[in-house]
């Protein structure tokens, strides 16, 4: 199946969680936050959540300023 990570098209194996997506892709979960096909998935959601074919998904990061 293909999705969309950030605009960029990969292609994953049927019934992959977003949390495995991200293990893959090497991201910590750590301050980043998950939009996925245009809505925010909180984090207690990613381990169940089942990505569908043509599914996009933004991350977000947090950043310290002022």
């Amino acid at each position: 199946m293909k999705i969309r990570l950030n605009d960029i098209e990969l292609s994953l194996p049927i019934g992959q969680s977003l949390s495995e997506l991200l293990a893959v892709q090497e991201i910590a979960p750590q301050g980043v936050a998950v939009a996925l096909n245009g809505a925010v998935l909180p984090r207690s959601r990613w381990p169940e959540t089942r990505l569908n074919d043509g599914d996009e998904i933004h991350l977000f990061t947090a950043i310290a300023g002022g």
